[in-house]
């Protein structure tokens, strides 16, 4: 059992994090045509569409993208509905009905925090791998857009030492310490 959640933890968070960075690329403005727009489009908009014609006309102007946020909130319920009934059938407890119903919007919003942090840390080293190996690369003007807002006020704290930025670093650090704090 352990590899079909592996499985089912590895296909919700592709699934939940593209979500959450289409949602996040068309707040910040980035043109989807670029990487990793193009992807992010590829494998949610079978679900994003749907969602955005059922939205309210009021929500779907704003300048948040309700949309794919919805999507991905659908996806950690999905994610928590199979968990709970996998493990449901794999050992039953004698929990209440209605016990068992409200865990699954809980892990839902754990399963959610869960994949925006750890996508905030693919994304950070993604970007801090490219500034150094690849410092022209078309992907790496598209990462600072997307990594800039959540590093300046970590760079506003953390000075630079010997012309070299810390603050992915120290973001990452905390991050991962958020993780802990998670889970």
């Amino acid at each position: 059992m352990r590899i079909v959640y592996f499985l089912l933890d590895t296909l919700f968070f592709f699934l939940v994090a593209a979500a959450l960075l289409r949602a996040w690329m068309n707040h910040l403005r980035v043109h989807m045509s670029a990487q990793p727009g193009r992807l992010a489009i590829a494998v949610t908009n079978w679900l994003v569409a749907p969602v955005r014609r059922v939205l309210p006309r009021s929500l779907a102007q704003s300048r948040v993208d309700w949309g794919s946020l919805m999507a991905a909130l659908l996806l950690a319920l999905a994610y928590g509905g199979i968990w709970m009934m996998l493990a449901m059938a794999q050992s039953p407890v004698s929990a209440s009905p209605a016990a068992l119903v409200l865990a699954i919007p809980v892990m839902a919003v754990k399963f959610l925090l869960r994949t925006l942090l750890q996508g905030l840390m693919v994304l950070l080293l993604a970007y801090a791998v490219l500034s150094w190996v690849q410092p022209h690369s078309p992907v790496l003007v598209t990462l600072d857009r997307l990594c800039a807002p959540i590093l300046r006020p970590v760079r506003r704290v953390v000075p630079m030492v010997g012309g070299v930025d810390l603050s992915v670093l120290v973001l990452v650090i905390l991050l991962q310490v958020g993780l802990m704090l998670l889970g």
